[in-house]
């Protein structure tokens, strides 16, 4: 897999961190449970990203509505394994792409201002038939991030870019297995 398309993750020898952005409703639920339940919907497919500012770009910094609450979910990298061996980019052949499990999509990463830089953050596509076993047991813990966001947009928007990239979760290269790393490239 060609380096720009490396997968860039904040995690430890059991566990790695995906984001999330939700409406209210749904973290706050997700907050008090300890983990997803209604109104999250396990009828449809749910977006996780390993990078943190590739959310904050899609999330407009927890200022897009519906997308207000920002959480870290920390999944076990036995899950997040699993998820890339069911999937099919999405750039693929539309029928696979149809019938997969799991669909992987490429962007390109974002800087701490927003603009595009020259690597591609992974996006992951959880479908409804994988949704329970991400929730029940993939997830292993919950985190709100939406103070430390909010503190960090306002950094950023005030001239503090510098500031708000010290407050950033560290994300490396997470170590692919080759034939992994070949399913999703693109």
């Amino acid at each position: 897999m060609p380096s720009q398309y490396e997968v860039r993750a904040d995690f430890d020898a059991r566990t790695v961190v995906m984001y999330q952005a939700f409406p209210p409703a749904i973290a706050d639920a997700a907050l008090r449970a300890g983990r997803f339940t209604a109104p999250f919907s396990f009828n449809r497919m749910t977006w996780i990203k390993p990078s943190f500012l590739w959310l904050m770009h899609r999330s407009n910094w927890a200022r897009k509505p519906g997308q207000e609450r920002i959480l870290a979910v920390r999944i076990t990298r036995e899950g997040w394994e699993a998820a890339l061996a069911h999937a099919v980019p999405t750039t693929g052949d539309p029928a696979a792409l149809a019938a997969a499990a799991v669909h992987v999509q490429w962007d390109p990463e974002r800087s701490v201002r927003g603009a595009a830089l020259n690597h591609y953050s992974i996006q992951v596509g959880v479908g409804r038939h994988l949704i329970r076993t991400f929730a029940e047991e993939w997830v292993v813990g919950l985190t709100d991030l939406t103070p430390q966001v909010r503190k960090a947009a306002e950094l950023v928007r005030g001239g503090g870019a510098a500031r708000a990239q010290r407050m950033l979760p560290p994300e490396r290269v997470y170590p692919l297995d080759p034939e992994l790393a070949r399913r999703i490239s693109p």
